[in-house]
């Protein structure tokens, strides 16, 4: 209960409006208009800027931008992976050749690069604070029929640097029915990936702690880490996968079986799918194999799936599904946990990318 309280007094206080930036950038769009915003970054082909006369901050379909103008740092993204840090401006290019961006790191230091090429923009700041993003949703159902309602929660927080990145994620499932036990379950994970010297290429750690009172789970820590790299990396579409090693503690406690703990080492095998729509919806699906290397022909795999529809600014409709499966658990203790909720939540700060 502690955490879950800790997590939302973060949510609270990251959702708290900063210090907003002079609104100096300038944007001209393909049929000529002209826009004076701040502009904020740039994920899934959407640009998303802020004007001084209207409240919530604008998606602009990158496709339709012409020109582009900052004087803010950013950290520029490209598809083969390379990283840039500086202010922006668009060179006059001539008839019939690709637009260009300039990515100004220095007064005498510039990097021209092909606007289709570029896949994110993130603001970067010396304030601690402005560099974090992430989302906080819940929502809650009920049956008459059979009394049965069910709460979710869920948050995650990013942070993004030049060459590496952040992130954790929390979500909480609460079940109870008519005639039946309550069932939960929790887990946070938190992660981060370091870009090497190859394109594209990281190396990544993670850690995971899972409670799920139906599989008789208290509590399972898993800690891993390997090499990864993004297959593709395009503003619709992003594809990356990773192999490794981890290892895991399991705690077992059900009042029917016998306490039990398990230390496994595991191989580890994880890929990740986001899927985009402008201004619309976000497909996200993480899902990590975890053959036992210390027990073999034990398999373990999770699956973890977001689908987001945005409704208006900052308000989301979302649908998510989780899984747990483990194909040899302790005599008298299932196999598999799974299930699927929806609610609304809410994002702030900048879109994380890497």
């Amino acid at each position: 209960m502690n955490l879950k309280r800790c997590l939302l007094v973060i949510a609270i206080l990251a959702v708290s409006p900063l210090h907003a930036r002079e609104k100096s950038d300038v944007i001209i769009m393909k049929n000529g208009d002209k826009i004076t915003c701040e502009v904020k970054s740039l994920s899934s082909n959407t640009l998303y800027i802020s004007v001084d006369y209207i409240l919530n901050t604008i998606s602009v379909d990158w496709t339709k931008v012409d020109h582009i103008n900052s004087r803010q740092l950013f950290l520029v993204k490209t598809q083969a992976g390379l990283v840039y840090r500086g202010a922006l401006s668009t060179p006059e290019t001539p008839a019939q050749r690709p637009l260009q961006i300039e990515v100004i790191e220095a007064p005498e230091s510039k990097v021209t690069l092909e606007r289709k090429q570029v896949t994110t923009l993130n603001e970067t700041s010396t304030n601690f604070w402005q560099r974090w993003n992430g989302q906080v949703g819940s929502g809650y159902t009920y049956t008459k029929g059979n009394q049965a309602s069910q709460f979710n929660l869920s948050s995650s927080l990013g942070y993004v640097e030049e060459r590496w990145s952040a992130g954790a994620d929390y979500s909480s499932n609460l079940t109870a029915n008519t005639g039946a036990s309550t069932s939960s379950r929790n887990q946070l994970s938190l992660s981060a990936q370091k870009l090497l010297r190859w394109n594209n290429w990281y190396y990544t750690g993670i850690a995971s702690f899972l409670q799920s009172s139906v599989q008789g789970i208290q509590l399972q820590d898993t800690f891993g880490g390997g090499i990864g790299r993004n297959l593709i990396n395009r503003g619709s579409t992003f594809f990356t996968v990773y192999g490794g090693f981890a290892w895991q503690q399991i705690n077992y406690k059900q009042s029917i079986f016998p306490a039990q703990t398990q230390r496994v080492t595991l191989g580890l095998l994880g890929t990740q799918l986001k899927m985009f729509q402008f201004s619309k919806t976000t497909l996200t699906v993480s899902a990590n194999l975890l053959p036992a290397i210390s027990d073999p022909g034990r398999v373990q795999f999770n699956l973890n799936t977001s689908y987001y529809v945005k409704l208006w600014g900052q308000l989301n409709w979302n649908f998510t599904l989780y899984g747990n499966w483990d194909n040899r658990p302790p005599p008298g203790f299932a196999t598999s946990d799974y299930g699927a909720s929806s609610g609304l939540s809410i994002s702030f700060g900048n879109p994380l990318s890497f």
